[in-house]
């Protein structure tokens, strides 16, 4: 069995140390991966901030960095059956995700960026009174630390190194240790595209062990994280000493608005969409679904009766639509959450437990959730499940469909069904989330700046926003005065 190596400096680094990668579906270990000690770690450091520091690539022209994100985007176009296999076999998530959403995404991700990242990077000078001049002037922040969840390996991975390297930045990518395989494959894609040694290094291994050095390092000016709140928390502890620039895409709670009005066939099979795509594991699942109580009981009718009809199987097999949750320790997690609402008072309306389908005994599959008869302040309602477990709720109003919609601590995303229009726009500026879509859900395009409000972090990815958090804002002022004499001159002029 071969091992996958980490990328350090231009170089496919193999370790002593590694860790075995297990199939969700299967439970079977499929390859092993190097990790990364201290001394890896610090190399890798070292090797972007010499890449930044001495190095071309943070004095690159704009044209040859678009030509290296084109050809990174291009590498993955080209390595998309492998990428999509891996993700699949990692994650446990179905191959029509990985084949159809993730990769091509992966790849269109770099080629917007790519295009457009030079006139994002312009800024308008101010106008100032007669005697000064201004210039605004963009520039990259240094060495970047991208800290990537295990839900969406490759893709968030691209998000965040298409953006910051077309900013100018050196990068240190760090994949979750349960799913590192297509991250670092990327590192082969980069190596193939020529990049000057130091700009990407892609290392791999526990955070508990090596994220609190990266983090700690004076030498990263810059964290990008998505994952939980716990690690985001631990983050920010992290970067005590050495204060730095973050952007932290956190946890979500969002919810999906059913008013009366919608398409109730359209309104139920994009909310089946909106929790079980990725087995729920996803930060913008809307996991709780409210429901106008007009059309709350022919709503739960028809969700259940297509929920019960979704295919739980491996992810490799392209009939699955539902494959198996990350590990056994989420499984336990999610089947908590499901035992706790029922203590509570909640009632399963379908699913809630671990399926009995011969094949898949020893994969960590769950069966598609649907907990109705909660109330606003069950456990279940208000903290993040990452699994494929929704609460149904009702309402009366509008007004009373926006107050639970607020009422979490977290504010990343909503939907809303309906097909009053001018109900929708309004609605959505009072509902507290960083997107909201209407009469549809999970549409990320690179062009549209996306992340949250409150518990679910700050900063943006994606988009000229996305861009700009990956830079430093820096103003050059130049005197005009028609003397050459500046009225500072005669502060203390003698």
């Amino acid at each position: 069995m071969s091992v996958f190596p980490l990328f350090i400096n231009g170089e496919f680094v193999t370790t002593t140390a590694t860790n075995k990668i297990s199939s969700p579906s299967t439970g079977e270990v499929i390859t092993e991966v190097s990790i990364a000690s201290a001394s890896e770690v610090d190399a890798a450091i070292s090797a972007a901030r010499a890449a930044f520091d001495r190095g071309p690539w943070g004095s690159l022209p704009a044209e040859k960095r678009k030509t290296y994100l084109l050809n990174i985007a291009q590498g993955i176009l080209d390595n998309a059956a492998e990428l999509a296999d891996l993700e699949t076999r990692n994650t446990g998530k179905p191959i029509k995700e990985s084949t159809f959403m993730d990769i091509p995404s992966a790849a269109r991700t770099f080629e917007y960026i790519a295009h457009n990242f030079e006139n994002f990077l312009k800024d308008a000078a101010p106008k100032m009174e007669a005697e000064a001049s201004c210039r605004l002037l963009r520039e990259p922040m240094g060495v970047a630390a991208l800290i990537v969840p295990w839900n969406y390996p490759l893709l968030i991975a691209c998000w965040k190194l298409a953006s910051a390297l077309a900013a100018g930045n050196s990068v240190i990518l760090k994949p979750s240790s349960l799913t590192p395989l297509t991250a670092l494959v990327l590192g082969r894609i980069i190596h193939a595209a020529d990049l000057p040694r130091g700009a990407v290094n892609i290392i791999n291994g526990n955070g508990d062990d090596i994220g609190r050095q990266i983090c700690s390092d004076a030498r990263v000016d810059l964290i990008s994280f998505t994952g939980s709140n716990e690690v985001g928390g631990k983050i920010v502890g992290f970067t005590a000493g050495y204060p730095k620039k973050m952007i932290m895409e956190l946890g979500g709670k969002s919810a999906s608005i059913v008013m009366a009005d919608a398409d109730l066939d359209v309104a139920t099979n994009c909310c089946l969409c909106s929790i079980f795509l990725n087995q729920g594991q996803m930060c913008t699942a809307m996991s709780r679904i409210l429901v106008e109580d007009k059309i709350y009981e022919q709503f739960v009718e028809i969700f259940v009766a297509k929920a019960k009809k979704i295919k739980l199987g491996r992810g490799e097999d392209f009939e699955t639509q539902i494959g198996p949750l990350i590990s056994q320790v989420q499984r336990d997690k999610v089947m908590g959450f499901v035992e706790h609402a029922v203590k509570e008072g909640a009632k399963v309306l379908c699913g809630g437990k671990i399926p009995n389908t011969p094949g898949l005994e020893n994969g960590f599959f769950f069966e598609p959730t649907l907990i109705g008869e909660v109330t606003p302040e069950m456990k279940i309602c208000q903290e993040e499940v990452f699994g494929p477990v929704a609460c149904l709720g009702s309402f009366s109003n509008e007004e009373d469909a926006i107050r639970q919609a607020n009422n979490t601590p977290y504010a990343l995303a909503a939907s809303i069904w309906t097909s009053n229009q001018l109900l929708a726009q309004k609605m959505a500026e009072k509902i507290n989330a960083g997107t909201v879509w209407i009469n549809t859900y999970g549409m990320f395009y690179p062009e549209i700046p996306y992340g949250g409000f409150k518990q679910s972090g700050f900063g943006k990815e994606l988009g000229r926003e996305g861009l700009l958090e990956h830079t430093r804002l820096k103003n050059i002022i130049t005197d005009q005065s028609k003397d050459g004499k500046p009225l500072v001159n005669y502060w203390y002029g003698f």
